[in-house]
């Protein structure tokens, strides 16, 4: 076993190939090995300190929305006059993958969604420029913009501003105070801070000017509606007078004509009477302050409404360093507060970036602490232990250099693979072979005594592994090539993570090929001994395992037999692991999405949410509930007031009551929810999670129906029997028919002949229903540098009943037949209550009605299949009806098409680089054999813990291939140089085996070992890498059996039929007759 090493074999007197060359001038030069090391070292540490950090990667596609507000319109008119036009002129864009649509109640958001690699600027820049052509033939009133560059984790702090009088929560002045504090003072001064894109403004009163007209007095004056709302109009404003000279000096003219004051307005003139006296708007008007019209309000634990902000970071930015800004300038802006107000966050993304980074730097440390262990336990030599431990840090310093340079982010995918186990496989041979060689040279006496011939040695000792270390190291990294084939969803997740292991991989690499031997001449000057106890353990492990070796070897056929038997019962255990997208992430925060009646109203539903609130706080882990209803007043989230986001706080979760998990706490709460504040459907997620969701497939659940049709009576009727079918299936939960219809709508329709009977023009009824009832802003108010909307009103009694609407009069021209009189509306009108659409959704240019459903207690990809197949034979599809099915469900089943294809392009790679090292197929087949008996070992640990198989575990399979694979080479390379210096393929087999027995089994459990945190661990994150993980312990244990028992006996088997069959077709070259005997016989 110790004297392989003072005899080379054939390899060493084989010409110096680039690697061994690349070894011996590091050797030589181990002075400027040294230094380069240093100076990477160094660059490594300037990118870790100036790495982007985040909680997860940026997952959005390469999407812009286009925002539209059309004021006063209903779903049906948005969607006719303003979102169908945009997604026409969006559709004939170059690169456009996809375009959709949600119209509501005056507001619609347009998403148009580019091929991957689209640059998000250019694709901003094409929307824009097409986006132009179409506002012209926009209503009067509506108008379109680009929304904020963000990405699905942009909103990243979300704050109440709040009076320390707690007794004035919910006061109407008080309120709207605030909403003018949040607008006027804190906003602008967080859109200012270095990486935010947008402060989005919510709840609370915007204030406003309003003139409410008193009908009867604009009768006895014998004014109109019009003349006021013109009087408003024409009477306000600036005057440009340009400038003149006077006394060789200059001055510019101005003529200040805007109001600035409600007194301004008052005594603005309408016009003089008939005896001359003018008639100002206070005559016929009340003018007051009072607030807009809203759709949306924020209310918290239930104490009543509060006045909210949303920070959004600008897409690309470092979230951890913009939200210290935020918090900083959050800091200054209290100061500055009126006394008793205060900005208090409820919401900041950093909590969970400082969550997985701990995770992450939890997980790496443990696990190199067990990679350290492990080396001293298996080398024997403090020295050797700590040299390969040396590599650890530089080989993550290179990858931190790696990042920087391509622009990753620090995030848990991109840091949550890296094995160190992993990336010391080379160091750990290198440094295994060095301390063999020399501790056998010592007690041979034969251990050089000069430090030119210790590099000597070194350098041939090394020559003799560097091949296959450089071979098995760019395996490792071959198989995460093919990761970057991905597309989509799973490309943006995992992308990342295969690019920052195979540069750790690459520098781990570098190191031992480089720094490992000319460390070495150094590290080992006076020889390399190893302990009692390791030599000790060592005689152990090769006596044991050379009589269970032997006993196999002799059975070669009972092996393959045995191996094969519980090959064939594992892939009776691949159907039950199930099959999911993605492991949920636990963000340490729930959000609850809490939908109502589509015809309730804004008061009532914030009512409903105050309850709610106070029933979500009786769970004693819970520390704050914000509910968000509705939509902003410049939204960005088409949602209606019948809809609500609940962000809901968690504590700690040591803080938790003993036994409790989050799955149960969410049914805990729901459970509660149903019983106290019925009338409310809710769906259970995770804020980051909903935001991600909606972005990429524009739904919120694990699985989304969409029935396609232009009825959309159909389409529902449809989508209320998939429904029902869904209900059916095992594991559906919080199923949902999104709510299209429902809504009350009050019908004005004009009778023309009415009108034309009293000569009543269109324009003028429509401008009593849009600007007296709905408040239509017609001019501004200037105070200071900010403007307040100046809007016209009826009397709130004229607009609350359809009797009241059909009280309202317009007055008929003097000169016509009913001689200047006031005609009610309901004599030139049919009014009435009747339901409508609440939205219109649309995609791919057709409207559609979307079911949705969550999935408990069961794999995603399982119950997809079920409810596909239950859909098909129990629901009855009409004609100009599709089904199409989306949401996580979709992406998943594109990851896993792609990996159908990626793994065997991986498998053929791994091929490819073996014969490259081998120079024989059959050797390289031998090698491959390693892989499915490693994915037995990787799908029996998914079983045992009750884990599906996803994205992230079929990731875990293609690291253990390359790791398998390393084990397999080293040791077969052994095997050969033994068979080349003349050993029968029996003796080279076992020895090669017992030499290489060592090696291999700290290589496994390093690289098992160093996941084993990853495995166990419970914190922030975890929940996503752990399927890689434990598939790549499970598989190392098959793996590393196979290659020590099943491996050498087949090769000793196959090797010694190949030489039985060459010396007999040797014997029939030489002698005919032998050759014509065998033919006959």
């Amino acid at each position: 076993m110790r004297n392989h090493s003072e005899s080379p074999g054939n390899e060493s007197d084989s010409p110096d190939g680039v690697v061994e060359r690349i070894v011996a001038w590091s050797v030589q030069q181990r002075l400027t090995v040294l230094v380069m090391v240093l100076a990477v070292a160094a660059a490594g540490v300037w990118a870790l300190r100036t790495l982007r950090v985040d909680a997860f990667p940026d997952l959005t596609d390469a999407q812009v929305q286009v925002l539209i507000e059309a004021p006063g319109l209903s779903p049906v008119e948005v969607e006719r006059l303003t979102t169908f036009p945009i997604e026409v002129a969006m559709n004939g864009l170059p690169d456009v993958t996809l375009v959709r649509s949600v119209s509501k109640y005056g507001f619609a958001a347009v998403t148009v969604v580019f091929e991957d690699g689209v640059d998000i600027q250019r694709a901003r820049t094409l929307v824009s420029e097409r986006l132009q052509s179409v506002r012209e033939a926009l209503p009067t009133g509506a108008d379109a913009t680009l929304g904020p560059l963000s990405a699905a984790n942009s909103e990243i702090y979300m704050y109440t501003v709040e009076h320390a009088d707690a007794g004035k929560a919910g006061d109407t002045l008080d309120m709207r105070a605030l909403r003018t504090l949040q607008d006027r003072v804190i906003r602008p001064q967080l859109r200012t801070v270095s990486g935010v894109t947008e402060v989005n403004s919510f709840g609370g009163e915007v204030r406003q000017a309003q003139v409410v007209v008193r009908p009867e007095r604009l009768v006895s004056f014998g004014l109109t509606l019009h003349d006021v709302v013109e009087a408003v109009e024409s009477n306000n404003a600036v005057a440009a007078g340009g400038y003149l000279e006077h006394r060789d000096e200059q001055y510019i003219l101005r003529g200040l004509g805007a109001a600035a004051t409600l007194d301004d307005l008052r005594n603005t003139v309408i016009r003089a009477s008939s005896a001359g006296v003018p008639v100002l708007i206070g005559d016929v008007a009340d003018v007051r302050y009072g607030a807009e019209l809203r759709q949306g309000a924020v209310s918290h634990d239930g104490r009543g409404e509060v006045v909210s902000g949303i920070v959004m970071m600008l897409r690309g930015e470092n979230g951890r360093e913009v939200v210290e800004r935020v918090r900083a300038r959050v800091e200054d802006i209290n100061r500055s507060l009126p006394p008793g107000v205060k900005v208090i966050p409820y919401y900041d993304q950093t909590d969970l970036v400082a969550g997985t980074l701990r995770t992450v730097r939890t997980n790496l440390v443990e696990g190199g602490l067990l990679v350290i262990a492990v080396l001293l336990l298996f080398l024997g030599n403090v020295r050797a232990a700590l040299l390969v431990a040396v590599t650890i840090p530089l080989s993550l310093l290179c990858a931190f250099l790696g990042m920087r340079w391509l622009g990753l982010s620090a995030n848990l995918m991109s840091l949550g693979a890296i094995d160190f186990g992993m990336i010391v496989d080379g160091s750990v041979v290198m440094t295994e072979h060095f301390v063999r060689t020399l501790h056998g040279d010592e007690e041979a006496g034969k251990l050089p005594s000069t430090r030119e011939g210790m590099a000597a040695r070194l350098v041939s000792a090394a020559r003799e592994v560097a091949r296959p270390i450089a071979f098995g190291v760019l395996i490792i990294m071959l198989v995460y090539v093919p990761i970057l084939s991905l597309q989509g969803l799973e490309a943006r997740m995992f992308r990342p993570m295969a690019i920052t292991v195979a540069i750790a991989l690459f520098g781990s690499l570098l190191l031992a090929l480089c720094f490992i031997p000319a460390a070495s001449t150094w590290v080992f000057q006076r020889g390399a001994r190893e302990s009692k106890i390791a030599q000790r353990m060592e005689r152990v492990l090769d006596a044991r395992y050379a009589r269970a070796l032997a006993v196999v070897a002799k059975r070669p056929m009972a092996t393959v037999l045995t191996a094969l038997s519980i090959l064939v019962a594992t892939l009776f255990v691949v159907p039950r692991l199930g099959t999911e997208f993605l492991p949920q992430l636990d963000e340490g925060s729930l959000l609850i999405a809490a939908t109502k009646d589509p015809t309730i109203s804004l008061s009532r539903s914030v009512a409903m949410q105050d309850a709610l609130e106070r029933t979500v706080r009786e769970s004693p882990e819970v520390t704050t509930v914000v509910s968000r209803v509705g939509r902003a007043e410049i939204g960005s989230d088409p949602m209606g007031v019948n809809q609500a986001d609940v962000f809901v706080m968690l504590k700690p979760r040591d803080q938790w009551r003993p036994g409790l998990t989050k799955d149960s706490l969410e049914r805990e709460i729901t459970e509660r929810l149903e019983e106290g504040v019925p009338g409310i459907a809710i769906g259970v997620t995770q804020p980051m999670q909903m935001r991600l969701d909606e972005l990429i497939s524009g739904v919120r659940a694990d699985l989304a129906i969409k029935i396609f049709g232009d009825d959309p009576i159909v389409t529902r009727a449809v989508a209320e029997q998939v429904a029902g079918v869904v209900r059916s299936v095992p594991g559906a939960d919080e199923v949902q028919i999104e709510q299209t219809a429902g809504q009350g709508y009050l019908n004005v329709r004009l009778d023309r002949a009415a009108m034309a009977r009293f000569g009543i023009p269109m324009a003028e009824v429509q401008e009593a229903l849009e600007t007296a009832v709905g408040g239509r802003p017609v001019s501004q108010l200037v105070e200071g540098s900010y403007a307040v909307d100046v809007a016209v009103y009826y009397p709130e009694a004229l607009r609350t009943s359809p009797e009241a609407i059909g009280a309202i009069t317009v007055p008929a021209p003097v000169g016509g037949a009913s001689g200047g009189a006031r005609i009610a509306l309901s004599q030139i009108a049919d009014i009435r209550l009747e339901n409508g659409p609440v939205q219109v959704s649309r995609e791919r240019a057709q409207r559609y009605t979307l079911v949705q459903s969550n999935v408990a207690g069961r794999d995603l990809g399982g119950f997809a299949t079920d409810v596909r197949r239950a859909v098909e034979s129990g629901v009855k599809v009409p004609p100009a009806v599709f089904v199409t099915y989306g949401g996580a469900f979709e992406n998943q089943q594109r990851a896993m098409a792609r990996l159908q294809v990626v793994v065997p392009l991986s498998i053929f790679l791994i091929a490819l680089l073996l014969w490259a090292s081998l120079r024989s197929w059959w050797m390289a087949g031998l090698v491959l054999v390693n892989l499915p008996f490693a994915a037995v070992g990787g799908v029996l640990a998914l079983w045992s813990r009750g884990l599906h198989l996803s994205v992230s575990a079929s990731i875990g399979f293609i690291a253990l291939f390359g790791v398998a694979v390393l084990n397999g080479l080293v040791l077969l390379t052994t095997v050969q140089r033994a068979r080349a210096r003349g050993a029968s393929p029996s003796d080279a087999a076992i020895g090669g085996a017992r030499e290489r027995l060592r090696p291999v089994l700290m290589t496994a459990l390093v690289a098992s070992l160093g996941f084993v945190p990853v495995a166990l661990s419970h914190g922030t994150g975890a929940e996503v890498q752990r399927p890689l993980a434990t598939v790549v312990i499970g598989g190392l244990v098959t793996s590393t059996l196979l290659t020590l028992l099943v491996l050498p006996t087949l090769y000793a088997w196959i090797e010694g039929w190949r030489s039985r069959r060459a010396a007999r077709d040797a014997d029939r070259a030489l002698d005919p007759n032998l050759a014509f005997s065998g033919r006959a016989t």
